[in-house]
């Protein structure tokens, strides 16, 4: 006999604990469905921008979340040539209470969402449990099929299912819903270097040099670095070796160049073959895709995080009353794409932009930095860096902790 909750949530990232949270306190009966065990997972998106801490300070877990383990970033800045560089987003330029972007471990974030959910008496989180397939009904989802690790399987009956599984989607893909992909130039490699316990750095740097480009995230004990090259060639990577690829990171990192032997294998270089997509429709009858699943991001600017977790406040806020009188038709799961379009296709483009701009000259050896136009005007006025930093930091459509969901 199949399981029965009012709302069904695949995954258990930024979006799906956001939104079980939020749903729980307004009294909405939610089931969270989390694969693995735990939510440590390497080279996540670990950026939390001032818009999503104001949230948390909203939900009365600020505080909480303050006392993790964190670095914090203050302004973004390309490099000019060796020795000079240019901030194109000036954080501290921002009138927010937290005019900065915290470097959070991932699995630390949701945690702490998680443990704040289990307080609520309407609120499950089942790790271990992978959802395999959608129930239907009359042409309606009415809930997912799951197995959990020890092979286990089972079913969950559900007013609403939502997507929050990610890029790769295994609910989305059930549902028969395709995204529209945007070309892609770049790919990324993410790998850790040590930092100097008195490195103080609170500047995120891009570093450009002979077809070359990495950026560097200072974070608490390490460096955290993505070193990015055209798409397609993690095979030619890997194939030239760790000492090869040692090399190259010196030549871009001249300054870590004495602790690139750190990296002691390519193993301990993770691909991520980045895409940038969108639905067209974001539902099917019964069923909602959010963050990843329902637009993947690219992570120049570190914003999918914070996109993910935008969606599932507007999410609870259009649907927690819905929810409660079980009328959670197609009309109202249309709404949240139609609030969290504009902000969503904005920052898509901006990445377009830069990716073309900025990153594929700079790896097709076109050019060895930022175009020199930005460059010039960034410096005549700095006071622009302002703008960057608020579609970072803030957004277009910054969303609120509804009432329910305040503590």
């Amino acid at each position: 006999m199949a399981e029965r909750t009012t709302c069904v949530i695949a995954g258990g990232g930024p979006a799906g604990m956001v939104l079980g949270l939020l749903l729980a306190r307004a009294g909405v009966d939610v089931t969270v469905l989390e694969k693995h065990g735990d939510f440590l997972r390497d080279f996540r998106g670990d950026t939390v921008h001032p818009s999503t801490m104001r949230l948390l300070d909203e939900l009365g877990i600020g505080e909480k979340f303050a006392a993790l383990p964190q670095s914090k970033l203050e302004e973004i800045a390309f490099p000019v040539g060796d020795d000079d560089q240019v901030v194109i987003g000036d954080l501290r330029r921002l009138r927010v209470k937290h005019p900065y972007i915290a470097i959070t471990p991932q699995w630390d974030l949701l945690t702490l969402l998680a443990q704040t959910a289990e307080a609520e008496p309407t609120f499950t989180l089942r790790m271990r449990t992978e959802v395999t397939g959608l129930l239907r009904e009359a042409g309606r989802v009415r809930g997912v099929r799951y197995r959990t690790e020890d092979g286990a399987t089972g079913e969950i009956r559900a007013d609403l299912t939502v997507a929050c599984d990610g890029r790769h989607s295994i609910v989305r893909r059930e549902a028969g819903l395709r995204p529209r992909e945007f070309p892609v130039p770049i790919d990324a490699w993410w790998f850790r270097l040590p930092r100097d316990p008195d490195d103080t750095t609170s500047t995120l740097t891009p570093r450009m040099r002979r077809r070359r480009f990495a950026i560097v995230i200072p974070r608490e004990g390490y460096y955290q670095i993505a070193y990015i090259g055209k798409k397609g060639t993690d095979a030619a990577l890997r194939a030239g070796g760790i000492e090869r690829f040692r090399s190259e990171v010196a030549e871009v990192l001249p300054t870590l160049a004495d602790r690139v032997d750190a990296l002691t294998s390519m193993d301990d270089v993770k691909h991520l073959d980045i895409r940038l997509n969108r639905l067209r429709r974001w539902h099917a009858d019964g069923l909602l895709c959010l963050g990843d699943a329902a637009h993947a991001m690219s992570p120049i600017g570190g914003v999918g995080i914070n996109l993910a977790v935008q969606d599932a406040v507007a999410a609870a806020t259009l649907l927690a009353e819905p929810l409660r009188r079980g009328a959670t038709d197609a009309r109202a799961l249309a709404r949240v794409r139609t609030r969290r379009l504009l902000p969503t296709a904005v920052v898509q483009r901006l990445q377009l932009v830069l990716h073309r701009l900025v990153a594929q000259p700079v790896v097709e050896g076109r050019r060895e930095g930022p175009p020199p136009a930005v460059v010039a005007l960034l410096r005549r006025l700095p006071w622009l860096s302002f703008v960057p930093a608020y579609l970072i930091g803030v957004g277009i459509r910054p969303e609120h902790a509804p009432k329910f969901a305040r503590r």
